[in-house]
């Protein structure tokens, strides 16, 4: 989104207007700041989102600042400043390393009575900047938050936006702090009082002070649920930042902002409600599966650094409130060295969900040399038995991917009681293996047309109990399950590549929807196919795309039809350790997930 990133200043630190911001003789009602880096293949969708909005160009104006572009952005910004003379402004600068800077400079610029940051790679809806200044005018709202949805595969967190508009959200009785960036309507008259500004001095994270900062003090915030506002783009071109490459920003940043909001808001519960996110999020993802990766030294400055957050930050009402994994991570962090914590992530990562130990009457998760203090989950049982691993993933039809998941307790069927698996908003249609006697493992049938209908979407899936210990949930695992190439399927005019995959970071099963266009898909079946010249021909419902020996025909149920070199087949969705099992070749083993293959 705008500003994920920035560069140095305090977030409330007082910065006056430059010379060049023009006097305000007719004022905007709002200025949409769009910071803009090497976003070219974007950037034209962007902005023409914004310049066909219905508030009507007399009452908006962007400021788009070039961070120092190499693909010709900044040219383009040009070309529409010279068409909107009297909409658009833009400004040159040298790259400053993040969003944080050009969105400071457009702040500094920016005349309307609210100001909007967008990201220059995402989009509005064409009511957007209308129905949010009209919220704000209406209600006297400081902040307002338009309902965001994800655009190829991205994962926006939507909670906030569950129980439909709301004129007046607290910023800690509510799911407001997942969803800190800065893509809403500021007041300005607000951002001018508080001396709002990006920190430049955190490399990443810096839209969070900011907004934080603006969601403590604002006199109301409202949330509109009834739009689709904003268009949250993952890119498909964008450039593969590791974790590794930026974990030494992560940590500066990281520590930056628990200072930040312990500085903002007094100990207490309220704090307590705002850095649940953070830790949950930003402080338990720095010891997620990826950890393992780093070299020895940077795991030794990882370590010391959570170690150092938790014991500072994390009282037990904020520990009480995490999720099981987050527990257990950070609880390894705090009770043991380096090796400990990689013993439980190898474990995770490897083999799958430990067993349960137990020990004077309490329960204990049963990894490996770990040390009991940390590992006792009798106070969240019910948690700890919603910790099941993916072990199958397979297309039941061609409506259905089923998802068959296994706990290792053994008294499972029995005490988990009622098990409800979603993949996102979606529930699927849970129900005992029959061919597991010991009451173990679920399988879960997801509707395609159900995930389909939310468009291109990540959807991670997650698990929950209702039983003789309490409600609990967990996200599910899976630690050997080698993702398969995805299947191409129709949803109106729309083709969709659907595969379940696992989150490098965290191992968690994922059940992505991502739109697939005929450019895209061509381009795939040349680098794939063979030089034999196509067979030409067109498919059932008049939809045919061909190239390089290969020939997709989308068939009249919506599925994909690839003949030629590219093809069709079934095939296991393997596990890690395995070898691939053709079909033919034999039974797999119970363990082996199977699965659809479709090799384009």
């Amino acid at each position: 989104m705008a500003a994920e990133e920035a560069t140095h200043r305090p977030p409330t630190a007082h910065r006056p207007p430059t010379a060049h911001r023009p006097p305000a003789t007719s004022r905007p009602d709002v200025s949409v700041v769009v910071p803009v880096y090497d976003t070219l293949r974007y950037l034209r969708s962007c902005l023409d989102s914004v310049l066909r909005q219905t508030i009507g160009p007399d009452r908006m104006e962007i400021v788009a600042v070039d961070d120092g572009s190499t693909d010709g952005s900044g040219r383009l910004l040009d070309r529409y400043a010279a068409k909107h003379p009297g909409t658009v402004r833009v400004v040159h600068q040298a790259n400053s390393g993040g969003p944080a800077a050009p969105c400071n400079r457009g702040l500094d610029l920016a005349t309307g009575r609210y100001v909007f940051f967008l990201g220059s790679d995402d989009r509005l809806g064409p009511e957007a900047l209308e129905r949010l200044v009209a919220a704000a005018d209406r209600y006297g709202s400081d902040v307002v938050l338009g309902r965001a949805v994800g655009v190829n595969g991205r994962h926006v967190f939507s909670d906030v936006f569950a129980g439909g508009n709301a004129v007046d959200v607290s910023l800690f009785d509510s799911a407001l702090p997942w969803s800190l960036a800065n893509t809403k309507l500021f007041r300005r008259d607000l951002v001018d009082r508080l001396g709002l500004r990006f920190p430049e001095d955190m490399p990443v994270l810096s839209d969070q002070p900011f907004t934080l900062a603006a969601c403590y003090h604002a006199r109301r915030i409202s949330v509109l649920a009834d739009y689709d506002y904003y268009h949250a783009v993952r890119r498909l071109d964008a450039r593969n930042i590791t974790y590794h490459s930026r974990i030494e920003q992560r940590l500066v940043s990281v520590e930056r902002l628990f200072a930040y909001v312990a500085d903002l808001i007094p100990a207490g519960e309220r704090r307590d409600a705002v850095l649940r996110r953070h830790v949950a999020l930003e402080l338990a993802n720095l010891v997620g599966d990826d950890f393992r990766h780093l070299d020895r030294a940077a795991q030794e400055r990882v370590h010391a650094t959570v170690g150092r957050l938790v014991r500072r930050h994390v009282t037990d009402g904020l520990r009480d409130g995490l999720g099981i994994e987050a527990r257990l991570r950070l609880g390894a962090v705090t009770a043991g060295g380096v090796d400990d914590l990689l013993a439980v992530i190898e474990q995770d990562s490897g083999r799958g969900v430990p067993a349960t130990l137990f020990a004077g009457g309490r329960w204990h998760a049963g990894y490996p040399g770990a040390p009991a203090r940390w590992t006792d989950v009798t106070d969240v049982r019910a948690d700890w038995l919603a910790r099941l691993d993916a072990v199958d993933v397979s297309w039941a039809d061609g409506h259905t991917l089923t998802v068959t998941t296994r706990s290792p307790y053994p008294r499972f069927a029995t005490e988990a009681g009622p098990v409800r698996m979603l993949a996102g908003p979606v529930v699927g249609a849970t129900r005992m293996d029959a061919g597991d006697p010991a009451g173990r493992t679920l399988r879960t049938d997801f509707a395609l047309d159900r995930l389909l209908a939310a468009g291109g979407q990540r959807h991670p899936v997650r698990a929950e109990v209702d039983g003789g210990h309490g409600r609990g949930g967990a996200a599910v695992r899976a630690p050997r399950l080698a993702a398969g190439r995805p299947r191409l399927l129709r949803h109106g005019a729309r083709l969709y590549g659907v595969a379940a995959t696992v989150d490098p970071r965290n191992g968690q099963l994922v059940l992505s929807v991502v739109p697939v266009t005929v450019r895209q898909l061509v381009g795939r079946l040349r680098r794939r196919g063979s030089a034999a010249a196509p067979t030409p021909g067109r498919g059932p419902a008049g939809v045919q795309v061909s190239g390089g020996g290969a020939e997709a025909l989308l068939g009249r149920h919506g599925h994909l039809e690839v003949r030629g070199a590219a093809q069709v087949q079934p095939g296991p969705l393997r596990r890690a350790d395995q070898p691939h099992h053709h079909p033919g070749a034999g039974r797999a083993a119970p363990d082996q997930a199977r699965g659809v293959r479709v090799d384009v």
